[in-house]
C-alpha cells in the first residue's frame, strides 16, 4: 500500500505530457473565409459550388481541395480548373468551360452515309465537348465499319477552334479495304479434303471469280455458323461423333485479311442398324411404314436422312387428318459394331379439324381476297397437302412478301387446330415513266400505272403505253377475278397497237405499217384444283400499209419495189375472233416458280364475220425443279399450228420465232424470208454482189412452229441478290416453217441466161394520188406531161427464199437480269450452235427499260 501512494504521488511530481491537437481544433486549421469563381463565359457560379462540397465558413485541407478539383471535373464541363488563395482562405475556382459543339463533320465516308454514322454518335451540335465522347465516338465509327467487314477503318479526330469559345469536330474517316477471308484451314480432317470442307461453309475463300459475292468477307456470326455447316455435313456422312474442338479467325497485321483455322475431331464412322416404326395410331402399320422408309440396314448413318424421315411420317399423318402427330426418333448407338439403330415413335393422336382460320397484317387486302384462295375452311378435317397448297396459292397472289407460311397451332381441345395466317402486305401499284436503249428497238419510252390489288379486292387495272423507233401501243385492261364473289373471272383489254416492220439491214429501213385497233373480253374458271378452262372473244382492225412514196407506181403497190409479199399484205381488215383454253398449274409461284409444272392447250376461231378466217392452235408446257442451293432448272417446250380455213394466211397472222424467244438470233431472225442481193449490172452476164451492204431480208413468218428451253438459273452472293442480279445459263432450240412460197423476182433472169446486158430499170415519181410528175424548166416538179419526166433508177436484183425448213436452230448461252435502278436489263450473250441459209444471228442482245 505504501509502494502503491509513493508510485503515484512521484507521478503526480512529474510534468503533464501535452496532447497532439485534433487536426480540426489544430490552431493552424484554415476556414473558407470566401468563395468566388471565375472564368465563367456561359455556367453561373452557382452551378461550379454546387459539384463541390466547399462552403463559405467551413475548415478545409488540401484533401478536401483536391476532391473539389475532382468533382468539378468529372462534371466533362471544364476543360481546366485551378483553385486559386489556398493559404489565405479567399477560394477562388478558376475554370475553362469545355467548347460547345457547332457542327459534326465527317471526311472520307463513301461506304456508310453520314445519316448511318451520326445517329451512332454522342457527340452533337450545341452540346458540350468532351473529349470522352470523342474517344467513344472514334471507337463507334471503327466498329461500324467493322460490321461492314473493313477491320483496317481507322478515324483521326480533328477540333477546329471558332469564335464565342466553339469547336467543329471533324471525324477524318480512312475506310480502308473490305477485310477479306484469305484463307481457311481445316486441321484434323482426314477423310474429306480440305476443298471439300470448304465447299460446305457459308464463308468462301476470296478468288478472283467471287468478285461480286458477299461470302468472302469475314463475319463472326457466320463463323459459329460454319462451325454447324461442318457438323451438319459430318452427320450426313455417318460421323455422329464429330465436332468442333476450336475455330480461330486471325487478322492479318495489314488488317486487310483473316485467316480462319477449325480443328476438328472426326471420330468413327456409323452405319445404321435396325430400322423400325412404332406407331400408337390404329390407322399406321408400323411394318408396312418401316418398309418404304429411305432408311436402310447397313447404309451410312445419315442425320438429315432422319430429320426427313421425321418430317415425311409427319406430313403422312397429316394427309390422314392428323395435325399435331408425335413422330420422335429413338437411337441405339453401338460402340463396338458401329451401329446406330433408329426406332420411330408414332405416339397416339386423335384426328383434327380446322376449329379457326386467323388472318392477320392485311389492312388493305380484304380477307375474303385470302380466304378464298385456302383450300380448308372452319370444321373440314385436317389435311397438310391442303395446307401446302393454300400457301402456295396465297403466295402467287403476290401480294405479300415472299415465305408466306400457314401456321397451325392447337385449337381449344386436343384434336382441333387453327391455321393462323400473318400476311406483310408489299406495294401492289406500280407507276412507271423509263427511257431506254433497246438493241432490237433502238430508243424506248414506255409509262404505265398497274393496280394489282385494286380496291383490295384482288382485281387488276392497268394503263400502258410505249414507244419506240418501230412500236407505239397504248392498252387499257381490268380483269375481276371473282365475279359476284363465285369462282369465275372475267376481264377485257382495249387497245391501238402501231407496229412498223424493217428488213435487216444496217439501216433498218421501214417496210410496212401495221396499225391494230381492238378489244378482247374474256372469262375463266378452275375445273378442279390444278385445271382451269378459260374462253375469250376479240374484234381488231388492222390497217397494214406500204409507204406509198417509196413502193408504189402509179398509184398502185409495186412488186418490184416491195416484193410479192409485202403487196398481197397491204389492205384493211376485220378479225372475228373466239377461243379457248385448257390451263394445268402446279407451280408455286406464279410471279416466280421454283417447282412445278404447267401447261396449256389454246385455239382460236377467226372468222365470225370479219374478213379473215383461220384456226390457231398452240400448246405450251413448262416444268421447274428446285435442286436445293437456289439453283433452279426450268424445261420448257411449246408449238402452234395455224391453219387459214381455205384462205392463205396473210403475213400478220403468222408465227415468228428470233430474239427474245429464241437467244442468238436476232428479232424474227429465223423462219420463212426473202433476201434481196443486188445485181452489178457492170458485167455480163451480171453478178450478184457480196457482202451485207448490198441485201436486205424480209421475215415473212410461218404456218407452223416449235420452240424448247432448257435453264438453270444460279446462285448469287447476298450482296448480288440485293443488287437484283439473277444469272442463268440456257440451251434453245426452235424452228418456224410453212406457208406458201411467195412470187420472186430476179431482174437479170432473162439477160443472164442469154449472156446479153442486164440494164438498170427507171421508175417515174408520182405524188400522193399517183399522178406522174415532171420537172418543169425552173426544175420544180409538176403534174403537167409537158415538162421532163421526174424518174429514179432501180437497181437490178435477185429474190431468194430461205428458211422454210423444219430442222430445228440451237443456240446455248449466259444471261443476266438486273433489276437497275434504271429499270429492268437484260443481257444474253448466245452462241448459235445449228442454223439454216437465210437466218439472221445475233451474239449479244440487251435490254433496259422495258420488261421483258
Amino acid at each position: 500500500m505504501i509502494a502503491t501512494l509513493f508510485v503515484a504521488a512521484a507521478a503526480a511530481a512529474l510534468p503533464r505530457p501535452t496532447p497532439d491537437p485534433a487536426p480540426d481544433a489544430a490552431p493552424s486549421a484554415k476556414v473558407i473565409a470566401s468563395l468566388t469563381v471565375a472564368g465563367m463565359q456561359r455556367i453561373e457560379p452557382e452551378t461550379v459550388i454546387a459539384y463541390t462540397k466547399l462552403r463559405v465558413g467551413i475548415p478545409y485541407s488540401n484533401e478536401t481541395l483536391d476532391q473539389a478539383l475532382k468533382d468539378i471535373q468529372a462534371s466533362g464541363l471544364f476543360a481546366d480548373v485551378t483553385i486559386e488563395g489556398v493559404t489565405s482562405g479567399a477560394i477562388t475556382i478558376r475554370v475553362r468551360e469545355n467548347p460547345i459543339v457547332n457542327r459534326i463533320v465527317l471526311e472520307g465516308n463513301k461506304r456508310l452515309k453520314d445519316d448511318k454514322i451520326t445517329k451512332e454518335l454522342k457527340l452533337a451540335p450545341r452540346q458540350v465537348f468532351s473529349r470522352s465522347n470523342v474517344r467513344a465516338d472514334v471507337a463507334r465509327i471503327v466498329e461500324l465499319y467493322r460490321r461492314q467487314g473493313r477491320f483496317a477503318a481507322s478515324v483521326d479526330p480533328k477540333m477546329v477552334l471558332l469564335d464565342q469559345n466553339r469547336v467543329d469536330i471533324v471525324f477524318v474517316i480512312s475506310e480502308g479495304p473490305k477485310s477479306k477471308v484469305r484463307q481457311i484451314n481445316i486441321l484434323g480432317a482426314h477423310q474429306f479434303g480440305e476443298d471439300a470442307l470448304r465447299a460446305q461453309l457459308a464463308t468462301k475463300q476470296a478468288r478472283a471469280w467471287r468478285l461480286l459475292s458477299s461470302s468472302t468477307t469475314y463475319d463472326a456470326d457466320r463463323l459459329a455458323y460454319d462451325q454447324q455447316k461442318l457438323r451438319q455435313f459430318h452427320l450426313t456422312q455417318g460421323y455422329a461423333d464429330f465436332r468442333v474442338t476450336s475455330a480461330v479467325a486471325e487478322l492479318t497485321p495489314h488488317k486487310r485479311d483473316f485467316v480462319i483455322t477449325y480443328v476438328v475431331e472426326e471420330g468413327p464412322r456409323y452405319r445404321f442398324g435396325d430400322v423400325g416404326v412404332e406407331s400408337d395410331i390404329r390407322d399406321f402399320d408400323g411394318t408396312k411404314l418401316a418398309a418404304t422408309l429411305p432408311l436402310k440396314r447397313g447404309d451410312w448413318y445419315n442425320a438429315k436422312l432422319v430429320e426427313d424421315t421425321v418430317e415425311s411420317l409427319e406430313q403422312t399423318a397429316g394427309l390422314f387428318g392428323y395435325a399435331f402427330a408425335d413422330v420422335s426418333p429413338d437411337f441405339r448407338r453401338d460402340g463396338e459394331a458401329r451401329t446406330m439403330s433408329v426406332s420411330f415413335h408414332i405416339g397416339e393422336r386423335r384426328r383434327s379439324y380446322v376449329e379457326g382460320i386467323e388472318i392477320t397484317g392485311n389492312t388493305r387486302t380484304r380477307d375474303k381476297v385470302i380466304r378464298r384462295e385456302l383450300r380448308l375452311a372452319e370444321g373440314d378435317a385436317f389435311n397438310s397437302v391442303q395446307v401446302q397448297r393454300s400457301q402456295d396459292r396465297i403466295n402467287s397472289l403476290g401480294y405479300f412478301q415472299d415465305k408466306l407460311e400457314v401456321k397451325q397451332v392447337p385449337g381449344s381441345n386436343p384434336d382441333a387446330v387453327v391455321l393462323q395466317t400473318n400476311v406483310e402486305e408489299k406495294s401492289t401499284g406500280e407507276l412507271s415513266l423509263s427511257a431506254g436503249y433497246s438493241s432490237l428497238e433502238n430508243f424506248i419510252v414506255q409509262a404505265g400505272i398497274t393496280q394489282r390489288n385494286f380496291r383490295g379486292m384482288g382485281q387488276e387495272l392497268r394503263l400502258n403505253g410505249s414507244y419506240s423507233t418501230y412500236s407505239k401501243s397504248i392498252e387499257l385492261g381490268f380483269t375481276e377475278p371473282y365475279l359476284f364473289d363465285k369462282n369465275i373471272a372475267l376481264g377485257g383489254d382495249v387497245f391501238r397497237r402501231d407496229y412498223k416492220s424493217y428488213n435487216t439491214t444496217t439501216s433498218k429501213d421501214t417496210t410496212y405499217q401495221q396499225v391494230s385497233t381492238g378489244f378482247q373480253v374474256r372469262a375463266g374458271t378452275p375445273v378442279n384444283e390444278y385445271w382451269s378452262t378459260a374462253i375469250r372473244y376479240g374484234l381488231i382492225y388492222d390497217q397494214v400499209s406500204l409507204d406509198a412514196d417509196t413502193y408504189y407506181t402509179n398509184g398502185v403497190c409495186d412488186p418490184a419495189l416491195a416484193g410479192t409479199y409485202l403487196c398481197e399484205a397491204v389492205g384493211n381488215r376485220w378479225t372475228s375472233s373466239a377461243g379457248y383454253s385448257f390451263i394445268y398449274d402446279t407451280t408455286n409461284s406464279r410471279t416466280r416458280p421454283t417447282r412445278g409444272t404447267t401447261f396449256s392447250f389454246s385455239q382460236d376461231f377467226a372468222g365470225l364475220g370479219g374478213d379473215t378466217r383461220y384456226l390457231r392452235t398452240t400448246a405450251k408446257a413448262t416444268k421447274y425443279w428446285d435442286l436445293g442451293k437456289q439453283f433452279v432448272f426450268s424445261a420448257h417446250a411449246e408449238g402452234g399450228y395455224i391453219d387459214g380455213l381455205g384462205q392463205g394466211v396473210r403475213l400478220t397472222d403468222r408465227f415468228f420465232l428470233g430474239q427474245p424467244q429464241l437467244r442468238g438470233f436476232d428479232i424474227r431472225g429465223i423462219g420463212p424470208s426473202v433476201t434481196r442481193t443486188t445485181y452489178d449490172t457492170s458485167t455480163v452476164p451480171a453478178t450478184l454482189y457480196t457482202g451485207s451492204d448490198y441485201q436486205t431480208r424480209e421475215a415473212l413468218g410461218g404456218t407452223a412452229y416449235y420452240m424448247a428451253r432448257a435453264e438453270l438459273a444460279l446462285p448469287l452472293g447476298a450482296g448480288a441478290r440485293e443488287l437484283g442480279l439473277r444469272p442463268s445459263i440456257y440451251m434453245d432450240v426452235g424452228a418456224v416453217f410453212g406457208g406458201k412460197t411467195p412470187t420472186l423476182i430476179d431482174s437479170c433472169a432473162v439477160a443472164n441466161a442469154a449472156s446479153t446486158a442486164c440494164t438498170t430499170a427507171t421508175r417515174q415519181y408520182t405524188n400522193s394520188s399517183g399522178d406522174l410528175l415532171y420537172l418543169d424548166s425552173s426544175g420544180a416538179s409538176t403534174t403537167t406531161s409537158t415538162g421532163t419526166p421526174y424518174t429514179y433508177s432501180l437497181s437490178a436484183y435477185q429474190e431468194r427464199y430461205y428458211g422454210n425448213s423444219a430442222s430445228p436452230r440451237l443456240s446455248i448461252g449466259f444471261g443476266i437480269d438486273w433489276t437497275s435502278p434504271f429499270g429492268p436489263l437484260r443481257i444474253d450473250i448466245a452462241k448459235p450452235l445449228l442454223k439454216q441459209p437465210g437466218d439472221d444471228t445475233k451474239l449479244v442482245t440487251f435490254n433496259i427499260g422495258t420488261t421483258f
